[in-house]
């Protein structure tokens, strides 16, 4: 083993350590959950939570941030494999617009815990406290890099947002979803000038800039398929939920 593989195996075993002391104090359904998408102009919030198998170490696992889309992937396909318990959820952008994007995100958590076959009696968050939820809760200020379960739960929802936008793209290329996930990029907004504003644009996140004169678009009013749908249809592929 190289001196990289050796500091990368201490770096993930480090991840671990959150997880390996709450199962010594027998609490051994520990979940990590994350949300993708929070900041982008487009498309749902994904939220998922993770119970992964407390005898089992999954190499690279990180924020999803940190990956690229080859080694998310692999991970993605990894964690399945080694996770107790998956579950996802979403709120899509009516729900986004009507509650606000944080309400939002605590929903797709929700969501996502509710999914699961197997639910966590202790529940480790990246900074959030998951209001009206009956589980013991531990925010983690960068939680997708500190904790395992928190790190695979932010690979699991980013991956499947993804698989969301690149299917919106399929639909309408000339907006380019699948290169900036509907991100607020100077390409987007080029293209929500020239094309229009779609149904799945979160209209609370584009209300400023066109009330300040910084962006002049029209409706564009494409059909698109229930977020849901697509992402029930991704998770199938790989047997979940579980």
């Amino acid at each position: 083993m190289t001196e990289k593989e050796t500091l990368e195996r201490e770096r993930v075993k480090e991840l671990y350590s959150r997880e390996d002391e709450l199962h010594q104090k027998r609490i051994v359904s520990v979940g990590g959950t994350d949300e993708a998408g929070r900041g982008p102009l487009a498309g749902p919030v994904v939220a998922a939570c993770v119970i992964l198998k407390p005898d089992v170490f999954i190499d690279h696992l990180n924020d999803s941030k940190k990956l690229s889309e080859k080694r998310r992937e692999e991970a993605f396909k990894e964690i399945v494999e080694n996770a107790v318990s998956i579950g996802v959820g979403l709120s899509d952008v009516a729900e986004i617009d009507e509650i606000n994007i944080l309400q939002a995100d605590y929903m797709a958590m929700k969501r996502a815990i509710e999914a699961m076959k197997t639910k966590p009696d202790y529940l480790i968050t990246d900074a959030v406290e998951i209001p009206d939820l009956d589980i013991e809760q531990e925010p983690t200020v960068k939680g997708d890099a500190k904790v395992a379960c928190i790190a695979a739960a932010s690979i699991i929802a980013k991956v499947t947002r993804d698989h969301i936008m690149k299917v919106y793209d399929e639909k309408v290329p000339e907006y380019g979803f699948a290169r900036h996930k509907a991100y607020g990029t100077k390409a987007h907004y080029e293209a929500i000038e020239k094309y229009g504003i779609l149904p799945i644009h979160r209209r609370t996140f584009l209300k400023k800039r066109i009330e300040a004169g910084r962006l002049i678009a029209k409706e564009n009013p494409v059909t698109f398929d229930n977020p849901a749908q697509i992402m029930n249809d991704f998770l199938g592929r790989y047997g979940l939920p579980d």
